[in-house]
């Protein structure tokens, strides 16, 4: 039986980093295993409903307006446009939809039309993710009660090297809203990203905040870096691929319940590292032509390439693993 942890050591994490590569994989996979149905990969779609000009000087991201991208600013997307593209991602097999807006927060104008999108793809029957920035208590009560089942909110590193990254907000301010979520009783999406000039012991510090927090995120997706021209990191050195599959393989041992989502930078990714991910414990994909505004596979490479793994695309929800309930701390 898995046992759920949430006071990993940076030493311990950073051990199980260091495992030799098969043994780590060995490993993940026998959890994975223990906790879900290992042929089958939950697809998300993913939108972005409001483009540009966010205030947030994250130096990864072309939708910062601290950053001379070639990226347009565009406003908040209209309700006939979304609800046209969260039915093609069903139509393809997509059993949950995201949108994300490039905002330091909601303002009241928008919000309520957000709320609007939320409402309607849940009469889609799909599951519903926003990102949306950091939330006051009534904005994440609203969105509760708008029917929302995940909120995305990454923490991206380390508490150490996030100063490097983003000046515009604090790490804390991260948890803060993370924990207004929990408490609402909404799903936790939460994650990070590689290649951000990160060290070993900031990939450890990362994994430890995530399995550390009062419960595992539901969705844990491991994002690599996409290096975008106009952003401080354009010419970012590449990692290994090896050390992002065993990150894959590191959440999973630690958050055994979480689906593990590969994210940003699966374009740049060979079929070959993308199945290693698979064995070691990645059970979700974000898949559709952008994630945002950055390049994603191909959904017919998707397929074929599930394919020949011999794996499928999940049908219906199923969140709960195989072997129990997941790692939930809502609200009574």
């Amino acid at each position: 039986m898995t046992v759920l942890r949430h006071d990993w050591t940076v030493d311990e994490v950073q051990a199980l980093y260091d495992l030799p590569f098969m043994d780590l994989l060995h490993r993940a996979h026998t959890v994975h295993r223990e906790n879900f149905n290992p042929s089958e990969i939950q697809f998300s779609s993913l939108m972005s409903i409001k483009t540009g000009g966010c205030p947030e000087d994250c130096n990864y991201c072309p939708q910062s307006a601290h950053h001379g991208t070639d990226l347009e600013k565009e406003q908040l997307a209209q309700l006939d446009q979304v609800m046209e593209q969260a039915q093609a991602a069903k139509d393809r097999g997509a059993t949950r939809f995201c949108m994300g807006a490039a905002w330091k927060n909601p303002n009241a104008r928008d919000f309520p039309v957000v709320l609007e999108m939320i409402r309607s793809v849940k009469s889609i029957g799909m599951e519903c993710c926003v990102t949306l920035g950091s939330l006051d208590e009534e904005q994440t009560q609203q969105l509760k009660e708008a029917g929302l089942d995940y909120y995305n909110h990454n923490l991206d590193t380390s508490p150490e090297h996030y100063e490097n990254i983003i000046t515009t907000r604090k790490f804390q301010d991260r948890l803060d809203t993370l924990e207004k979520v929990r408490d609402a009783g909404i799903s936790v999406c939460c994650g990070g990203i590689l290649g951000l000039g990160e060290g070993e012991t900031d990939r450890a510090r990362l994994m430890m905040e995530l399995a550390n927090m009062p419960a595992h995120p539901d969705s844990v997706p491991i994002n690599l870096l996409v290096r975008v021209k106009g952003t401080p990191l354009e010419h970012a050195e590449s990692i290994d691929p090896f050390i992002f599959v065993r990150t894959v393989a590191v959440a999973r041992i630690m958050m055994p319940h979480s689906h593990v989502r590969l994210s940003a930078g699966r374009e740049s990714m060979d079929d070959s590292t993308q199945a290693l991910c698979f064995f070691a414990g990645a059970n979700s994909v974000f898949f559709g032509e952008k994630l945002l505004t950055t390049p994603n596979q191909q959904a017919d490479q998707d397929m074929k390439l599930l394919e020949r793994l011999d794996l499928r695309p999940q049908e219906s929800k199923l969140d709960e693993p195989v072997s129990g309930k997941a790692d939930h701390a809502l609200s009574a």
